[in-house]
């Protein structure tokens, strides 16, 4: 079997999202949100955990060992770094590797609406980021963080469980701090971060109840914040974030919501109709007092009703920008109503 060097460059050269390690199997790449499988031999048990276990220092090993799972970062010299999930499956150890170019996409190449650059100029308040696994969240955080460095003088800090991309500092000043190697938790490094002069907050991350409250309360003491969700739509969002809180705080929650969201960008990756890569499609949702007061009373079921009638604020709903993709033939029609959320409004656009 070849080492781990030769398998991550093949999944850079073939521009795979992941490289998938997993036993009675040939390595994985998945290209364009499909699997395919390589023409190497299968992995035996030794032979994965081999390969898993050169990307490991010795106190990752037994950080491993101890907790079974394990979240890192791996680069080597010149290639693209990627994100590292290490397993146990069946007794046998495995790995997820998800592939983080060296070159940071931009808005405009990712192909994001002109209301993210309204967001990152507001001076405070919460911005998320969200969408399902693998549709490109923290390649679009990037872009977002990467736009602040070039155009403002801002002190950025970042917690990243694990680091991905790597920032050269221009305008601003950015700094990143990695979960377990450079702190211990989300909750504990953002009740910290206050003292550390921060502009712009970035958290990584918002995965529960602790880490939530305090990305909060980060946004509503006069800073930027930026941060990811694994939600599938604006609605959902602010529902998931309002059901994580004890019944007993939920009232408190909204206003809090209300007063500090400015703004939430859903996206999908999409195969394209010409089998050429993948399109993201998105929605937005933007805080304007009606959206605020529809929050606050917890009346979320309007809010798809107030994104369709939205466009002069710059929101649009899932289901509208996929019937533009389809209009465009940039997605196919079956493809497009696998996303659709309401058929009647796709059917009628």
């Amino acid at each position: 079997m070849n080492d781990i060097n030769t398998l991550l460059k093949l999944a850079q050269e073939s521009k795979a999202s992941d490289l998938h390690l997993t036993v009675s199997n040939p390595p994985i790449l998945r290209i364009d949100g499909k699997l395919c499988i390589t023409d190497f031999p299968s992995l035996n048990r030794e032979e994965a955990k081999d390969l898993v276990y050169s990307m490991l220092n010795n106190e990752q090993k037994s950080m491993f060992e101890r907790d079974r799972e394990l979240d890192f970062s791996f680069a080597l010299p010149k290639m693209d770094r990627f994100r590292v999930n290490v397993h146990i499956q069946k007794g046998n150890v495995e790995a997820a590797l998800r592939r983080v170019p060296m070159i940071i996409p931009s808005i405009k190449d990712l192909g994001l609406p002109d209301v993210v650059y309204d967001f990152l100029k507001r001076p405070n308040g919460l911005v998320l980021v969200t969408g399902p696994t693998g549709t490109g969240k923290s390649t679009t955080l990037a872009s977002m963080i990467d736009y602040i460095n070039n155009e403002r003088e801002e002190m950025v800090i970042c917690i990243e469980d694990p680091i991905e991309f790597i920032y050269t500092n221009k305008k601003s000043i950015i700094k990143q701090r990695e979960v377990y190697s450079d702190t211990h938790s989300f909750p504990e490094a953002l009740k910290r971060i206050l003292r550390q002069d921060p502009d712009v907050i970035v958290v990584g991350e918002m995965r529960d109840l602790d880490t939530i409250s305090t990305t909060l309360t980060a946004a509503e003491t006069g800073h930027l914040v930026l941060a990811t969700l694994h939600t599938p739509d604006a609605p959902q969002t602010v529902q998931r974030i309002i059901d994580v809180f004890p019944p007993h705080q939920q009232r408190q929650v909204t206003v809090q919501l209300a007063e500090c969201l400015q703004g939430v960008l859903s996206q999908v990756l999409l195969p394209r109709a010409d089998g050429e890569g993948r399109v993201l499609a998105t929605e937005v949702m933007v805080s304007t007092p009606g959206i605020r007061n529809l929050i606050r009373e917890n009346d979320i079921a309007q809010i798809p009703s107030l994104l369709q009638m939205g466009g002069q604020y710059g929101m649009h709903t899932m289901d509208k920008y996929l019937k533009g993709l389809y209009k465009k033939k940039i997605i196919t029609k079956e493809t497009a109503l696998r996303k659709v959320k309401n058929m009647a409004e796709f059917e009628s656009l």
